[in-house]
Formats: structure tokens, C-alpha cells, sequence
């Protein structure tokens, strides 16, 4: 896959003119960001439960809001993927964007680790019971990979455009 044929993808499909209009790119990144918010507001307080803080809440009360992390998780690539095909030079070779991915892939790795191993024990969990350590360690994994995703995120305009810093993007 090269820049090229990504940008082709974006002509031709109407992304890059849409996103290139006066409302397209704000209107898009203000879905990506509350998308991104209300992922990590539903994961990042389980998480933050699971590691202990707000015993009196129980986990499977935070547990019930994992479905609207998964539609943040869903809106937030989806617009991504239009923020990519409408810029790909913009992204490919970007550092900062790969550091991103390579958060995504943890956090992915991670929550697919912890529902195979722990759904059940943890989402039923009460109030004032402890999350085993194993879970905190996916907890603590989990809230550091989001906060990854965001703030390597942010530092994807640090390095636009590529051509005064990378040799190799053609």
C-alpha cells in the first residue's frame, strides 16, 4: 500500500473532497475526539475501578458501560480512517502516528487477553471487592495504551509535513 494509491482511494471515493470542504476535517475531528472520550470515560473507569479507586462502585455497574467504549472504539477508527485516506503522506511515515497504532495494537492485545481470561470473575464483581492482580496489570496496561493513543494522537501534527523531516517518504 502506498501513498499513493490510499489518495487514489480518497479521490475517488469523495472522502479527500468532503474532507477538504469547510466543514469536513472540524466536523470529522470533533466526532474522532468525543468518540475518543467517551471511549476512554467508559474503559478508563473501569480500569481505574479494577486498580482499585472507588471501591464503593461496583465493577459490574462500570462493566455495563463497555458497550458504548466499543461504539466510541468504532466511531473513533472509523473517523480516523478518513483523517488517513484524505492525507495519507501525512501519516504513513509519521512517527508519531505508528507510536499510535502500536497503542492500539496493545490495547486491542490486551482486551482480547482480558475477556478470555477474566470476564466473568470481574464483571460480576461487587462493592468493596478487590480485582485480582492479574487484572490490575491489564488495567494498568489498558489506561497507558489509551493514554498512548491520545497523546501520541496529538503529536501526529508535530511532524506534518513529512518532507522536512523524513527522507524516505518519496
Amino acid at each position: 500500500m502506498s501513498a499513493d494509491s490510499v489518495a487514489a482511494f480518497g479521490h475517488a471515493t469523495g472522502i479527500y473532497a468532503f474532507m477538504n470542504t469547510a466543514f469536513g476535517w472540524p466536523t470529522v475531528e470533533v466526532i474522532h475526539f468525543v468518540a475518543l472520550s467517551v471511549l476512554l470515560g467508559s474503559v478508563g473507569l473501569f480500569d481505574l475501578r479494577a486498580l482499585g479507586l472507588a471501591r464503593v462502585v461496583p465493577m459490574r455497574a462500570l462493566h455495563r458501560l463497555v458497550p458504548f467504549g466499543v461504539g466510541g472504539f468504532v466511531l473513533s477508527a472509523l473517523s480516523g480512517l478518513l483523517f488517513f485516506v484524505s492525507a495519507p503522506d501525512q501519516y504513513m511515515f509519521n512517527p508519531a502516528f505508528r507510536l499510535k497504532l502500536a497503542c492500539m495494537g496493545i490495547a486491542g492485545a490486551n482486551v482480547a487477553v482480558f475477556y478470555t481470561a477474566f470476564p466473568r470473575r470481574v464483571g460480576e464483581a461487587g462493592t468493596d471487592e478487590d480485582a485480582p492482580l492479574p487484572v490490575k496489570v491489564i488495567a494498568a496496561i489498558s489506561l497507558l495504551s489509551w493514554v498512548g493513543v491520545i497523546a501520541f494522537g496529538r503529536l501526529i501534527t508535530m511532524f506534518r509535513p513529512p518532507y522536512h523531516w523524513c527522507f524516505v517518504c518519496g
